[in-house]
C-alpha cells in the first residue's frame, strides 16, 4: 500500500515516513499542496495522511480537493493541532476518512491507517464484485466521446436521488445496463435490481408480476405472491420497452407511481412499496401520447429524468474501444490472452454503422474471437456483411428479370409475401423466440406480432 505524507515541516515527514515503513507500507513525502499534486497526478496512492496547516496560505483542505478529484481518491487522514478541530471535522464532511490530534500516540495512528487502508480495499473489491455479479456494466464506463461523458456524468447525479428516470435509445444501446449503473451507483446498491421486459407479458400476467397476486386471483394462482414492486425492497424495479404497456395497465400503473401503493391482482387491500422505478424505451413517448398510445399523464409521471442514450453510429470514436473492451472479456473467457484485431479489422469495424449498436458489436466480436483459426482476428473474422459481401439469407430473392409485371400484378401481394417470408425467416434464426425474431427485423415485439398475425403465422410461430 502506498501512503502520501504531506506535511510542511521536514522533520514531521521524517518521523511519519521512518514510522510507517518500518510498519510496511510504501511511503512519499511532499512539503506542499503543489508536490503532493505532482504526487497524485504520476503515481497510485492508496492513503494521504496531511497536516492541516500547510504554511501561512495553504492548508489540508487544498489537498483533500486535490485527492477528490481524483478517479480512484485515496484515503484521507487529517493531522490537527489543538484549536483547528473545527477544520478537521469540516474535513470529515468533504470526505476525509478521519483525523487524529498532536501530539498523536504511535500505535493509534497505525491503527488508524490501518483502518483506512482496509476501507480502501474493500471499497476496490466492491466495485470489482459489482461488475462480476453485472457482467457487461463496465461496458458503459469505456469511450471517450462526447456524448458518452454526458450521458455518464448524469448518471452520476441522478444515481443518489430518489427521482424516476426514463432512459431512451434504440435496441442495443444499453439501456439496462445503464440502469444497473443507476442502482449500483445509488445507496439502493445493496437491495435487488429487478427487470421487468414489459414487452414479453401479456397484460394479466404483467399485472401479476409487478403487483403480485392473492392465491385464487386466477387460474395457477395457487399461493400468494408478492409483485416486483414490493419484492424489491428498497430496490429498483427496472420497466423495460415501458411504451409496450396496454392502455388498461397504463392506468393502474399511474396510480401505483402516485399513491406508492400496490393492490395484488385478486385483493381489496393495498400494499405500500419503496422501491425506485427506472424506466426505459426505445420509442419517442411524447409521439406516442400524440397518437394516442400512451398515456399523457404516465409519461409526465416517468419522465421526471429523461437519459438519451446515443446509437454507436453517433459515437464512432468508441468503437474501437468497445470492440477491445469485449475482446478483453473473451481473452479471459476462452484463456487466449494473446488474441488482438488486426489494424484491416479494427479498421473496418470502426466504419461500420451497427444497425444492432453496441450489443451487434458484442455479438460480432464473440464471434470472430471463437471461430478465429489463430491469435489474429483478421477480416476474414468478421461477419461477410461487413467485409462488403452479401450475407447469407435462407429467403430466397427472385432476380429482377422474373420479377412478374404483366396482367394482374399486386405490388401489395408481391411485399406482403416477402414481408411475410422475412417473419418466417426471422422465426428460424431466431430459434422460435419472438422477443429475438422482432429485434433480428428491427421491429418492436407490439409491431412483430400484429405481423405475425396479419399473416396468420401466429400458430405456427407459437409450434416453433
Amino acid at each position: 500500500m502506498h501512503i502520501l505524507v504531506v506535511d510542511d515541516e521536514l522533520s514531521m515527514r521524517e518521523f511519519l515516513e521512518v514510522l510507517l515503513t518500518r510498519a510496511g507500507y510504501q511511503v512519499t513525502c511532499a512539503e506542499g499542496v503543489k508536490a503532493a499534486r505532482e504526487v497524485l497526478g504520476s503515481a497510485k496512492v492508496d492513503l494521504v495522511i496531511t497536516d492541516m496547516k500547510l504554511g501561512a496560505s495553504q492548508s489540508g483542505m487544498d489537498v483533500l480537493r486535490a485527492t477528490r478529484a481524483l478517479p480512484e481518491p485515496p484515503e484521507v487522514i487529517v493531522i490537527t493541532a489543538f484549536g483547528t478541530a473545527a477544520s478537521a471535522v469540516e474535513a470529515m464532511r468533504d470526505g476525509a476518512y478521519d483525523y487524529i490530534g498532536k501530539p498523536f500516540d504511535n500505535e493509534e495512528l497505525k491503527l488508524l491507517v490501518q483502518k483506512a487502508l482496509e476501507k480502501r480495499s474493500l471499497r476496490q473489491e466492491n466495485v470489482s464484485l459489482r461488475e462480476h455479479l453485472v457482467p457487461g456494466a463496465g461496458v458503459m464506463g469505456v469511450g471517450r466521446s462526447e456524448r458518452m461523458r454526458a450521458v455518464w456524468s448524469l448518471v452520476e447525479k441522478v444515481a443518489p436521488t430518489r427521482s424516476t428516470v426514463l432512459i431512451h435509445g434504440e435496441s442495443g444501446t444499453g439501456k439496462e445496463l445503464i440502469a444497473k449503473a443507476i442502482h449500483l451507483k445509488s445507496q439502493r446498491a445493496g437491495q435487488p435490481f429487478l427487470p421487468v421486459n414489459c414487452a414479453a407479458l401479456n397484460e394479466g400476467v404483467l399485472e401479476s408480476e409487478l403487483f403480485g397476486h392473492v392465491k385464487g386471483a386466477f387460474t395457477g394462482a395457487t399461493q400468494e405472491r408478492p409483485g416486483l414492486l414490493v419484492h424489491a425492497g428498497e430496490g429498483t424495479v427496472f420497466l423495460d420497452e415501458i411504451g409496450e404497456v396496454p392502455l388498461a395497465t397504463q392506468v393502474k400503473l399511474l396510480r401505483v407511481l402516485q399513491e406508492r401503493k400496490v393492490k395484488p391482482v385478486g385483493s381489496s387491500a393495498e400494499i405500500a412499496f419503496h422501491a425506485r422505478v427506472v424506466a426505459a424505451t426505445n420509442r419517442r413517448l411524447e409521439a406516442e401520447v400524440k397518437a394516442g398510445r400512451f398515456r399523457e399523464d404516465l409519461f409526465y409521471r416517468l419522465n421526471v429524468i429523461t437519459l438519451e442514450l446515443p446509437p454507436l453510429r453517433e459515437r464512432a470514436g468508441d468503437i474501437a474501444l468497445l470492440a477491445e473492451h469485449f475482446l478483453e472479456r473473451q481473452r479471459k473467457e476462452l484463456g487466449r490472452p494473446g488474441m488482438r484485431f488486426s489494424p484491416e479489422a479494427l479498421a473496418v469495424l470502426s466504419s461500420y454503422s451497427f444497425p444492432g449498436n453496441v450489443r451487434q458489436l458484442e455479438n460480432i466480436v464473440e464471434r470472430a474471437a471463437t471461430l478465429a483459426d489463430g491469435d489474429v482476428l483478421t477480416l476474414a473474422s468478421l461477419p461477410p456483411t461487413l467485409r462488403g459481401e452479401a450475407a447469407p439469407s435462407t429467403v430466397a430473392a427472385a432476380p429482377s428479370a422474373e420479377v412478374p409485371l404483366g396482367p394482374g400484378f399486386s405490388l401489395e401481394h408481391h411485399l406482403d409475401d416477402a414481408e411475410r417470408r422475412y417473419l418466417l425467416a426471422a422465426l428460424s434464426q431466431a430459434g422460435g423466440v419472438k422477443i429475438r425474431a422482432a429485434e433480428l427485423l428491427g421491429l418492436t415485439f407490439r409491431s412483430f406480432r400484429y405481423r405475425l398475425a396479419k399473416h396468420g403465422l401466429s400458430d405456427r410461430e407459437d409450434e416453433a
